[in-house]
């Protein structure tokens, strides 16, 4: 049992050790072989590696970065830590035919580096199958199944495919060719089923020393060959062997299969007796009792039911009367409130004047300030109109949002004018004026923001650069900088307005920086208060709860709730510490999946994970590290698929501000931040409480499985103790308890009010 319990170490150890080999190879001169260059120039091609990796016209042996060489010819590839160019990263895909011509490589690494697609049936059986012994793809967005002809290759010692997606079943038979022993192969963390067959495993111990195939849904009887001590099978759905996956977890995963699950059944109990004559009757009468005081009941309660919503409904008309009459800076005409969840301008009652919402700017005025709107000052086609870089005379720039009206899909200039009529802070897009002179035709005029938006300034290209390399990625102290401000202006909306309002658009795309890299928020087209104005008492709650669904199964209609702003900043923030483009403006499958890879790594318990997911351009320090993981566990709780244990916006700004306060526990008795509301006591839930009990929800919400990795990482991540750390550093095991941070609504209300 102890050997079990080391197997996985060792199992690590002798992976670590063949990739160190690969990349730790002296380059015996430069290369000699035009096959040899004509491949690796086709993977640099395909690949859509940097220049500054693998730059022109140098010698790859001596040169490129991770390319091993021996007597002239490549024999190592190691990918890991390298980065794709922008274009590469839209479109990554496992495609490596260069390989091909490499007929000398031992060693192909590129655990961390993603490949996503099946592994090629050509891989370790071409010209390169003699000398082929090491392939090395963890943690590498690997999927399908593992060709026959790999399991063939008569030299491979090491085989890690561990942390992938691949799926499908074992071959039956065992390949032909197989070599001698000794190496070792990892096949654990994927979605692989079925049975092992007696003469597959005999293969496995034959052919490889340390065998993992720990944590799929492997099911069926383990053959007693198999099952050695050198053989990891945790965590599958085997019927003989301990440390198995629950009886429903393998259920429900061959159950979305389609396949028949061979688990234990349970033999049917026997019928119990009846009952005497005299206990039917009685217990006949009891039951009619029983279905009268029921039935009786549900109509009380629904008349009860029914007279409370009609005051709720009373009340809350009076209030927008006496609002109405009683506001002073709400004029009785101008522009539609913002007020619908849905977008749409109500008529009838107009909020303010459109004379008193910024400047009025004559339409001919902005055609000369944008080159009568030339293709050349176009800045994007957004979703509520065209912007247009301007300058205004006297030399102000200026962008120029262009609306048209019959192609917009709602109004929502009036939505974004009657906001700026009531609302002003530092952290929204400068808003300058307007001109609404053509009927058919609007236009919003912005002071215009230097650095464009998050998704454009993420990576910014740099004249000091080459054309082909021309990205450099914004520093960690910027990128926090970014996320304090976006956690600023929503703080602005949800806490500081009175009703709450909700952005609803809350991406990259809509947070636009300054010549300093401040924080505007724009994209204000969708704004409107808050469904029940953030005021909800226990019934009107309970009435929201039937129609109240997660946020990603309604991506067409955004949720007029806090909580759903919540969860879109969770995917700002875990783009800036992973450098994903696009995953906040995504609501796509692509998306959810790569949520469900991400997501696990984000652990309270284990700092060293995240640097699997962290952007590889970024340089960090240990301080900055523990930054790092602290905006990503900030992240994990924003996307809590239930939007009640969400943390509110004022919690995330002051753990933003506060990141080291997150993941520390020195001091944490002493320097205790409390949120200046009604709200006391002290409380874990707001980012921690809910963090085991939301594994399942998390799994579920973003990939519908029935149980996805993520679950795998809570799972682990609630039984690890601080390994690897040594000392007295406290910030890889425990998490501090962060009662000093969050505080808890002691009334009991949603998180999301």
């Amino acid at each position: 049992m102890e050997t079990m319990e080391f197997l996985p170490l060792l199992l690590l150890l002798l992976l670590a050790i063949a990739a160190a080999a690969a990349q730790n190879r002296p380059a015996a001169g430069p290369l000699s072989s035009g096959s040899d260059l004509a491949g690796l120039y086709s993977l640099r091609a395909s690949l859509g590696l940097r220049a500054r990796n693998w730059p022109r016209k140098a010698d790859p042996c001596s040169t490129w970065t991770g390319v091993s060489c021996r007597s002239g010819r490549v024999v190592g590839l190691a990918l890991t830590g390298l980065r794709r160019t922008r274009l590469g990263r839209l479109r990554p895909r496992f495609a490596v035919d260069g390989i091909r011509n490499l007929t000398r490589l031992e060693t192909f690494d590129s655990s961390g580096f993603p490949l996503p697609g099946p592994v090629p049936a050509w891989l370790g059986a071409g010209g390169n199958a003699s000398s082929f012994s090491s392939l090395l793809l963890r943690s590498a967005d690997v999927n399908g199944s593992v060709p026959d002809s790999l399991w063939s290759a008569s030299n491979l010692r090491f085989l890690d495919l561990s942390a992938n997606i691949l799926t499908g079943a074992l071959p039956a038979a065992a390949p032909a060719n197989a070599g001698a022993g000794g190496g070792a192969m990892n096949l654990s963390g994927n979605l692989y089923y079925g049975s092992v067959s007696p003469g597959f495993g005999r293969f496995l111990l034959a052919r490889f020393g340390s065998v993992d195939l720990s944590s799929n849904y492997f099911q069926g009887l383990v053959p007693p060959e198999t099952a050695a001590e050198n053989v990891n099978l945790g965590l599958n759905c085997f019927r003989n062997v301990l440390n198995q996956r629950t009886e429903a977890d393998c259920r429900a995963f061959y159950s979305a299969k389609g396949i028949e699950y061979d688990g234990p059944t349970a033999p049917p109990s026997p019928p119990p007796p009846p009952p005497p004559l005299e206990k039917r009757e009685s217990k006949s009468k009891r039951k009619y009792v029983l279905i009268g005081a029921i039935v009786g009941g549900v109509v009380v309660f629904l008349l009860l039911l029914g007279v409370i919503v009609l005051c709720v409904r009373r009340r809350g008309g009076r209030k927008d009367e006496s609002r109405d009459t009683a506001s002073p800076n709400v004029p009785p005409s101008g522009v539609a409130p913002t007020g619908s969840p849905s977008g749409a301008t109500p008529s009838g009652a107009l909020s303010v004047s459109l004379s008193a919402v910024g400047d009025s700017f004559a339409y001919d005025q902005l055609v000369r300030a944008t080159a009568e709107f030339s293709s050349k000052n176009l800045i994007k086609h957004g979703h509520s109109g065209d912007l247009y870089h301007g300058v205004l005379e006297g030399g102000v720039p200026v962008v120029v949002k262009r609306v048209d009206v019959d192609v917009a899909r709602k109004a929502g200039y009036v939505v974004e004018l009657d906001f700026f009529a009531k609302a002003s802070h530092v952290r929204l897009v400068p808003f300058l004026g307007h001109c609404l002179e053509k009927e058919k035709e609007k236009l919003i005029v912005y002071k215009y923001m230097p650095h464009g938006d998050l998704s454009n300034a993420l990576y910014v290209k740099s004249a000091a650069q080459d054309e082909e390399e021309g990205l450099q990625s914004l520093d960690w102290i910027t990128r926090l900088k970014i996320a304090i401000g976006v956690a600023e202006a929503l703080n602005f909306l949800h806490h500081e307005c009175t009703p709450p309002f909700v952005h609803r658009d809350v991406q990259a795309s809509s947070i636009l920086l300054d010549d300093k890299f401040e924080v505007r928020l724009g994209s204000l087209s969708e704004v409107c208060t808050q469904e029940g104005e953030g005021h909800q008492n226990v019934i009107s709650r309970f009435l929201r709860l039937s129609s109240q669904t997660s946020e990603q199964s309604a991506p067409g209609s955004p949720s007029a709730t806090c909580a759903y702003d919540v969860y879109c900043l969770g995917k700002v923030l875990l783009e800036l510490v992973t450098g994903k483009l696009g995953i906040s403006g995504s609501t796509d499958a692509s998306t959810a999946e790569w949520l469900e890879r991400t997501l696990p790594y984000i652990s309270i318990y284990e700092k060293e994970l995240v640097t699997k997911i962290v952007d590889p351009s970024l340089i960090v320090d240990e301080d900055l590290l523990e930054e790092v993981w602290a905006m990503a566990i900030v992240a994990r709780s924003c996307l809590n698929p239930k939007p009640s244990k969400r943390p509110l916006v004022r919690y995330i700004l002051k753990a933003l501000e506060n990141p080291l306060k997150v993941v520390r526990e020195e001091n944490s008795g002493s320097a205790r931040l409390r949120a200046g509301s009604s709200r006391g006591g002290s409380w874990n839930a707001a980012f921690f409480g809910s963090w085991r009990h939301s594994s399942s929800d998390i799994g579920t919400s973003v990939s519908g499985g029935p149980t996805t990795r993520e679950e795998r990482s809570f799972k682990r991540s609630s039984t690890t103790k601080s390994q690897g750390s040594g000392g007295g550093e406290q910030s890889f095991g425990r998490r501090r308890p962060s009662k000093d941070i969050f505080p808890e609504p002691s009334d009991g209300r949603d998180v999301e009010d």
